[in-house]
């Protein structure tokens, strides 16, 4: 992974290349910059992750372009600290409320402005990995499971990773396919990088391009997610959505390393690593035309393929006690064991939802059990009411006004259908027999996210 990326913009030729200097000998790679219209040119070529940035500058303050940079960022998160030989309390307290995060005076103090930098990129990168784990359902841990297949499996997953490739995830839903995404990140040493995960399906509204690529428009940057991910991972679940317009973009930024945003007239260098997963035959897609055989060459570098459950039921017990535990920390739910007969009736049922439905039915039965121990007998209801759970009975509530009524039915047709086709947008929508644009703001305005259904 590359070193911190910093841009220097100041006026004084003197300055800017003192701290050119002494930052590449810590070992930051830096760009300068001696006006605010060439600073903007920079950042809209790369995406800083920390600014030096001074305050009185002949043309754009630095005050204007802090405040401009900080409204573009939807999430402000990259650092800024500001600088000014003439600087006031107000200036500061300014700068600061802006979004600035520390304001440093000339002449300045060497030491001072590392410290700085050290703890303004730490907290950058604090922050990023706090968004990463906000995506996670839980702690990212080794895999569960000590069959053959797992540790097989497992000892892949870490040899690939230290070869910064693509990799492409193959595996039935519910397998676990973007867990072993996010193990495999983190046992690379992009693992300080951020770890960008993104269902396909949700590119699909009404220009995917700008949400992965980013876009320019009168001079305004809106980053993608390509360089959300720099330094780090872009992990692209269900790739075999993506529409063919999107696939030729991406094959271009796989085969150049580079790319240009939406809107945009100079190219994007990439620093990431994409890992991709798919449920489908890819080699098939390929000969129906519905993706590209020079992309799936480009991704299939090293490819990857998760285990369904049945492969390796052994492990059953131990995924038993990793999600009741899980679910007694984290939900607060009663603690319950398994007898021997429960765990051997669930190594020997089908799994056709693989890890997803087995931690969906701990969940069930510590919520709906009474008792401190899950017998056979439970089990066997369990696993009955999750077959018949395929073709509910949706009830119409006659009391609702006749607005709030379609929106429960159409809530409750539409999480069936997903629940059905392990949350694949592209095959919900075909069988409703709406256009998946249509399907995708639908399902927005419901407020059902695709990949929380299960």
């Amino acid at each position: 992974m590359a070193s911190a990326y910093i841009l220097v913009v100041d006026d004084e030729p003197d300055i800017r290349t003192l701290l050119q200097e002494i930052l590449q000998d810590e070992g930051y790679e830096v760009a300068t910059a001696e006006s605010g219209e060439e600073a903007r040119r920079l950042r809209r070529v790369r995406r800083p992750d920390l600014v030096l940035l001074d305050i009185w500058m002949p043309g754009i303050d630095g005050i204007s372009l802090l405040k401009e940079w900080k409204e573009e960022e939807e999430d402000g998160s990259t650092p800024i600290i500001m600088m000014s030989g003439h600087g006031t309390v107000e200036t500061a307290v300014e700068a600061t409320r802006l979004g600035a995060y520390d304001f440093i005076e000339k002449p300045l103090s060497l030491a001072k402005l590392l410290v700085t930098v050290q703890r303004a990129l730490e907290a950058y990168n604090l922050y990023r990995e706090n968004v990463g784990l906000k995506r996670q359902a839980q702690p990212v841990t080794e895999p569960v499971g000590k069959s053959e297949a797992m540790r097989r499996l497992i000892n892949q997953v870490r040899r690939i990773a230290q070869h910064d490739t693509a990799v492409l995830i193959n595996g039935e839903p519910g397998s676990g396919k973007s867990l072993f995404a996010r193990y495999l990140h983190d046992s690379s040493p992009r693992r300080r990088g951020p770890f960008v995960d993104v269902g396909v399906a949700s590119l699909l509204g009404d220009n995917p391009a700008v949400e992965l690529f980013g876009g320019e428009e009168e001079g305004h940057v809106q980053y993608g997610l390509l360089e959300q991910a720099s330094g780090g991972t872009l992990f692209l679940d269900d790739i075999g959505d993506m529409d063919i317009a999107t696939q030729a973009r991406l094959l271009g930024a796989l085969e150049t390393g580079r790319y240009q945003r939406i809107g945009g007239s100079e190219p994007v260098e990439t620093d990431v690593r994409i890992v991709a997963a798919t449920r489908y035959d890819l080699e098939q897609r390929i000969a129906e035309g519905r993706f590209r055989n020079d992309l799936y060459y480009q991704l299939n570098v090293v490819p990857l393929t998760v285990v369904s459950l049945r492969q390796h039921a052994e492990d059953i017990p131990e995924l038993l006690n990793f999600y009741v535990d899980y679910f007694v920390s984290q939900d607060n739910l009663p603690y319950r064991d398994f007898s021997v007969s429960a765990q051997n009736r669930l190594r020997h049922y089908a799994w056709p939802g693989n890890v997803r439905e087995l931690k969906n039915l701990v969940q069930r039965l510590l919520i709906v059990g009474h008792s401190s121990q899950v017998d056979a007998d439970e089990v066997d209801a369990a696993l009955g009411s999750a077959k018949h759970a395929a073709s509910p009975a949706v009830g119409v509530a006659f009391d609702l006004p006749l607005r709030q009524a379609r929106e429960q039915f159409e809530r409750t047709y539409f999480e069936h259908l997903l629940r059905e086709y392990g949350g694949n947008v592209n095959q919900t929508a075909q069988h409703a027999g709406v256009e998946r644009t249509h399907l995708y703001r639908k399902l927005r305005t419901l407020g059902i996210d695709p990949k929380q259904v299960e």
